[in-house]
């Protein structure tokens, strides 16, 4: 073999001289992760100091104070928006979840002094109940079942509430069926016409967000096919469904859509991006950061090339835009490269 290769019995291309030297790698990549492509989960609470959650290593809930330092960063680094998850106090909690319709509520709250101090930072709010229910579930309980029309119509006060405050983008993560039709009608009959809808259109029902329900202090809710989440989150083995579901939100008016978990799901997000077309996200999920960082803590992994290559991997298989928790870590590592 080696003697047709010299004496040429073969085509003279040869793939690894790109590969070669670091220039000519850089020059031929398909592919590539830029800061402009983050989005910053950050948990707030309403505390003076801030709380390490234990289950996901470098990430706390955070006072509004610190948040606003921690906006200062992401502007800093060029990251274009943050996106804010509460971690609401049990007194607050209640079976309709009806703290998250409260204009004054932490979300609010914290959306106006982040828009006031930093008008040009993106600031994307989580739409759902889950953080405000007693019961843990992201919608109103109906006879022990999470009830569609009736927690869309405390989903619309909640996104509106948002929207009033100044945040930018409205993000349902309920998955309640007509949903986003609802939520722009009503944005729009409230001269709310510029508030986005980032639409939480194929979301999985997973395990792998464990650790994300620590930091929010969301009351335990079990993964089930069953039952629970499993009646309105989607079930891992369907990918035609997830289709059905993009198309229908954006019929109804979202503006862009995001796909759940990340690296189990890179097959429904290739295929939402490449069916159409709109800007298409994909979060990395809490379970997804903790896991890299365990394996990084035994050794097994070198912590900043898996973060790296995970989020690589995300933009190649088609997102316009990820949600990470490493987003920081992310962008200081761009900048000094």
């Amino acid at each position: 073999m080696s003697d047709q290769i010299v004496t040429g019995k073969f085509p003279s291309a040869r793939m690894r001289r790109a590969r070669r030297f670091g220039w000519s790698r850089e020059l031929s990549a398909e592919t590539r992760l830029s800061v402009s492509d983050l989005i910053w989960p950050i948990f707030i609470h309403d505390q003076p100091g801030d709380l390490d959650v234990e289950s996901m290593p470098n990430v706390q809930r955070v006072s509004i104070n610190t948040l606003l330092g921690l906006a200062e960063q992401a502007q800093s680094l060029g990251i274009p928006a943050i996106a804010l998850f509460p971690s609401a106090e049990e007194s607050l909690k209640d079976e309709k979840g009806s703290e998250a319709v409260n204009p004054e509520n932490l979300v609010c709250r914290a959306v106006q002094a982040v828009k006031e101090r930093f008008p040009d930072l993106g600031v994307i709010c989580d739409v759902a109940l889950d953080p405000y229910t007693s019961h843990g579930q992201d919608g109103v309980l109906v006879d022990g079942y999470v009830a569609n029309d009736e927690t869309i119509e405390m989903l619309v006060q909640q996104a509106q509430a948002q929207a009033q405050a100044g945040c930018d983008v409205v993000a349902p993560s309920d998955m309640m069926d007509g949903r986003v039709g609802v939520i722009r009608k009503t944005l729009d009959d409230a001269g709310l016409i510029d508030t986005q809808i980032m639409s939480y259109a194929a979301k999985y029902n997973s395990a792998f967000y464990g650790p994300f329900r620590d930091a929010v202090g969301s009351a335990p809710s079990k993964v089930s096919r069953s039952g629970g989440k499993g009646t309105y989150q989607m079930n891992p083995a369907n990918s035609d469904e997830a289709i059905r579901e993009v198309s229908m939100d954006i019929e109804e008016g979202a503006d862009s859509v995001i796909v759940k978990p990340g690296l189990p799901y890179l097959d429904i997000l290739q295929r939402v991006k490449d069916t159409f077309g709109v800007p298409t996200y994909v979060y990395q999920v809490s379970g997804e950061y903790a896991m890299l960082h365990a394996a990084a803590e035994k050794g097994w992994l070198d912590l900043e090339a898996v973060m790296m290559e995970s989020l690589l991997g995300m933009k190649r298989a088609g997102a316009d835009g990820i949600w990470t928790y490493f987003a920081k870590d992310v962008a200081s590592a761009l900048r000094d490269s």
